[in-house]
């Protein structure tokens, strides 16, 4: 009798340990659908943006340093439940605070927000994950294996990996928190500062869009693609900076003994 009540102990609490790891995860996903069901998400838009600009510089000037705390708040929080438009955020941030304030909070933000959702990857799901994972992520898995910081700092800085699987997937390898967080903040750095500079320079791309059809920024029908804002030199650029980063492992692979000679 004893040992049955023992044992029905250990199962009850081996079902709130799982539950304790999965309740991060649970909050993420919670906060997510609800901005989702609420229509949140759709307030962050392009034409929004164009259409309520004057009004929120107006806002801006008038509390600047309120405005900067706010928007560092919602950008990490938008980060950690990994919303897919921060970069259209980034472009406000330029648009409204100027290209150096606006890229400075949002690297602290976007740093905070990644740091948040990894350590609720590694967690509450890494270890089933590993499992699981396809190819894809286990290929990464890999990388980071191999040397974590380096590999991370190329995954930031190359624009081809969306911004929260790279915040996701250091959690199954248990990276040191530390060694994400450098990575995180020195990776995002130069994509982050390139798209405030676009947003500090939007205005001029909306008065030539008004030229050609006046009226369009009130309505909120200007032709503006977001991604003709984003230039090959800057993508080409950004290569740049990813290969030079995963240098120093591609030089240490060199000279390892089996390589010698």
């Amino acid at each position: 009798m004893e040992m049955d009540r023992m044992d029905g102990t250990r199962q009850g609490q081996g079902g709130f340990g799982r539950f304790g790891r999965l309740a991060p995860a649970l909050a993420v996903l919670a906060l997510f659908v609800a901005a989702w069901l609420l229509g949140w998400f759709d307030y962050v838009s392009l034409s929004n943006l164009i259409m309520h600009r004057h009004a929120l510089a107006a806002r801006v000037s008038d509390h600047f340093a309120v405005a900067l705390v706010v928007y560092f708040f919602v950008y990490a929080g938008l980060v950690a439940v990994s919303f897919p438009g921060a970069s259209l955020l980034t472009v406000t941030a330029g648009l409204l605070f100027g290209a150096i304030a606006g890229g400075s909070v949002t690297v602290l933000a976007a740093t905070l927000g990644a740091t948040c959702i990894f350590l609720v990857a590694r967690s509450s799901f890494g270890d089933v994950l590993e499992r699981r994972a396809g190819p894809f992520v286990s290929r990464m898995v890999e990388g980071f294996n191999r040397d974590a910081f380096n590999y991370l700092l190329f995954l930031r800085l190359a624009p081809v990996f969306p911004f929260w699987v790279v915040n996701i997937v250091p959690g199954l390898v248990n990276m040191p928190v530390r060694a994400f967080v450098a990575a995180t903040f020195l990776g995002i750095i130069p994509g982050t500062f390139a798209y405030a500079f676009i947003g500090a320079g939007l205005d001029s791309v909306i008065a030539a869009q008004e030229q050609a059809n006046p009226g369009c920024a009130a309505a909120g029908t200007c032709s503006i693609d977001p991604s003709a804002l984003v230039t090959a030199k800057l993508l080409l650029a950004m290569l740049a900076l990813a290969v030079v980063s995963v240098l120093p492992v591609i030089v240490r692979k060199w000279r390892a003994p089996g390589n010698a000679g």
